[in-house]
């Protein structure tokens, strides 16, 4: 099958957490023996950042952990989609691309048959920002893969399409897995991006009080960070790291005996069930994780199991307690959520539901 895929950046995961996700779909698809083409604009604001923070070398580096990937890069006010679609079987359309590009590529759509098209949302704009979500024009497109049931149906309540397939996130084994040979350089990790401040008591309550008080040896990586937080982290005894290149986060979890999820305010309030794709990346990569508040509603994991779930600050503190005394303890979890992820959770998987939509359209 020939695909072409409409994204913001495969080649930079700067404060872009998609790119994860896109980046594993993609391999799995080469692999399978699919023709695969990506197209991401050439002023994608993630990779601008990323070249202004880091220079050429982080694309040198992309290369040499994904050796198999490329995209077309484009200027959007001469990119023809016509020109790069003819012949395709499939496209998919990512929600952060420019209301004109969705538009035109589904005009071209509505005069190809042969083709097949979706749009891919895997933001909560469609909760916090839905005037943006509406400005989309998807009366051409065949259906939505939404990265969450809730955004399935809010997509079928607002009348903003008429086919919704929910389609998770989920790890990308081939990079993210166990490393029993690493050592134990710190206690605790999180790595995450500021997040435009949706979470900021969150940080407070589950990360930074937690790890000042029980003294643990704490790293934070993610990008985006205001002057004050990072001064607050040097403070709290917790060492800013600054962006990590997401294919270098295996090797940092391997090097740490446990992590947190903390899951940005819109998720938890208004899209419960929504599982970002960091606590999927963690346990594929088997290290103890404990999760600030969150509504599993979908049961994507099992609580005890998988991972532990702190209700407040003063639980947080005392499941990493557990976790640095508890071996046994930290190994269940690690071992359960790694199978998790290996059962259910792959990309492997995504890439096996994408086809059946592709097949059933």
């Amino acid at each position: 099958m020939k695909l072409a895929l409409f994204y913001h950046s495969l080649l930079s995961d700067w404060n872009h957490g998609n790119a994860h996700f896109l980046r594993g779909v993609v391999s799995e698809l080469l692999a399978r023996g699919h023709q695969v083409e990506v197209y991401e604009p050439n002023d994608a604001w993630s990779l601008v950042n990323l070249l202004a923070e880091c220079g050429e070398v982080a694309l040198l580096d992309f290369v040499h952990y994904y050796p198999g990937l490329r995209s077309h890069r484009y200027d959007p006010a001469r990119f023809a989609p016509e020109e790069v679609l003819a012949g395709a079987d499939l496209a998919i359309v990512h929600e952060w691309n420019a209301p004109e590009l969705v538009a035109r590529i589904g005009r071209y759509r509505a005069g190809n048959e042969a083709l097949r098209l979706l749009f891919h949302d895997t933001h909560h704009r469609a909760v916090s920002a839905p005037e943006e979500m509406a400005r989309y024009d998807l009366r051409h497109y065949d259906g939505v893969l939404a990265f969450g049931e809730i955004l399935r149906t809010i997509y079928l309540h607002r009348g903003w399409a008429r086919r919704v397939w929910t389609w998770h996130e989920a790890a990308d084994t081939r990079l993210f897995r166990p490393d029993p040979e690493a050592s134990k350089m710190r206690d605790l990790v999180w790595i995450g991006n500021w997040g435009d401040g949706e979470r900021n008591a969150e940080l407070e309550e589950f990360l930074i009080e937690p790890a000042a008080e029980l003294g643990l040896c704490a790293d934070v990586f993610g990008v985006r960070y205001p002057r004050e937080l990072q001064k607050r982290l040097r403070k709290s005894g917790i060492a800013y790291k600054g962006w990590l290149p997401n294919y270098k986060a295996p090797e940092v979890y391997a090097e740490t005996r446990m992590t947190v999820h903390i899951p940005r305010g819109p998720y938890v309030r208004q899209m419960p069930g929504i599982a970002t794709i960091r606590p999927f990346e963690a346990l594929a990569c088997a290290v103890p994780l404990v999760s600030a508040p969150w509504e599993d509603s979908e049961r994507l994991f099992t609580e005890g199991k998988d991972y532990l779930l702190a209700r407040d600050g003063a639980e947080m503190r005392c499941h990493l307690d557990r976790l640095r005394e508890d071996e046994e303890l930290a190994h269940s979890l690690a071992q359960h959520g790694l199978e998790t992820i290996r059962a259910r959770h792959t990309c492997a998987h995504r890439v096996d539901e994408l086809l059946a939509v592709a097949a059933a359209l």
